[in-house]
């Protein structure tokens, strides 16, 4: 019976031997296959294991190892929906994989496979229950990609309960963060509170208060706005009308000192800063 090292070698020997081939038919003697060429197919998950003479983490490391050599310069779409697959594949053969969901995050997302990377990264959190970076990494890309603040400041905070104490309070501050770019300003007054009550840190406390102050004025504005509409049938086009028109009695100050504006609907929102350039 062939040993699992040797069908590992063996296998790897294969890759090897490929990738020559591919680079003598562009006559690029000895480099690197295109990835478009490299990566087109995905075997089936039990064909994998088969391979791997029925280890499952072995063919995971497999897969892993073929994610990481494949270049991205050349990848088309179809190239990184086969990629995906195959990390998809290893995550589901072995979720705890580092190299796996380190490789996925650095890749997929920004290749639009959002989607697969974020089964991969929960995956990864849920067998890696020590280790911050999973949650961390999904927590961007729910804020980042599909632009859901408090789902992605959910995962931050799961992050901030992993991390070392150092890292901690500046999470649960990201946390704070996102959780005010969301469209609740009640749930997110809620779970900065929560925030709150989980730290220890003076100066942190003190700062996400001032959030939930910030989240509070918005909240009256908001409450504001949408009785000035049901009374006039319009929403207003500035905020001073919602304190001319009696319905609050002035307009809340900012603690964070960037203040309030009216979106295109008439809706109250927090004024942001502008990134620079």
């Amino acid at each position: 019976m062939v040993s699992r090292e040797a069908l590992f070698a063996g296998l790897l020997l294969i890759l090897a031997i490929g990738g020559y081939v591919a680079g003598q038919q562009h006559s690029q003697p000895l480099s690197r296959p295109k990835a478009s060429e490299s990566i087109r197919v995905a075997l089936p998950v039990t064909a994998q294991v088969l391979l791997a003479g029925g280890d499952r983490y072995l063919a995971a490391n497999i897969g892993t190892f073929r994610a990481m050599m494949v270049g991205t310069e050349n990848l088309d779409a179809d190239g990184y929906r086969v990629l995906a697959r195959v990390q998809q594949d290893a995550a589901r053969l072995n979720p705890a994989q580092e190299d796996n969901y380190y490789t996925a995050q650095s890749i997929l997302p920004w290749a639009g496979e959002v989607a697969p990377t974020q089964d991969i990264l929960r995956r990864a959190t849920a067998a890696r229950p020590h280790d911050f970076l999973p949650p961390f990494f999904l927590g961007f890309d729910y804020f980042y990609f599909d632009h859901e603040p408090a789902t992605g400041a959910n995962w931050i905070k799961l992050a901030a309960n992993r991390s070392e104490p150092q890292n901690r309070e500046a999470l649960l501050n990201i946390a704070g963060r996102w959780y005010e770019k969301g469209d609740d300003p009640r749930f997110a007054i809620q779970m900065i509170e929560g925030l709150m009550q989980s730290t220890r840190n003076a100066a942190l406390k003190q700062y996400l208060g001032l959030r939930v102050q910030r989240l509070q004025g918005l909240l009256a504005l908001r409450e504001a706005a949408a009785r000035f509409q049901k009374a006039s049938g319009k929403p207003a086009s500035r905020l001073d009308e919602l304190v001319r028109a009696g319905f609050i009695a002035q307009l809340p100050a900012d603690p964070l000192g960037q203040g309030y504006a009216l979106d295109a609907t008439g809706q109250p929102i927090l004024i942001t800063p502008k990134k620079p350039g």
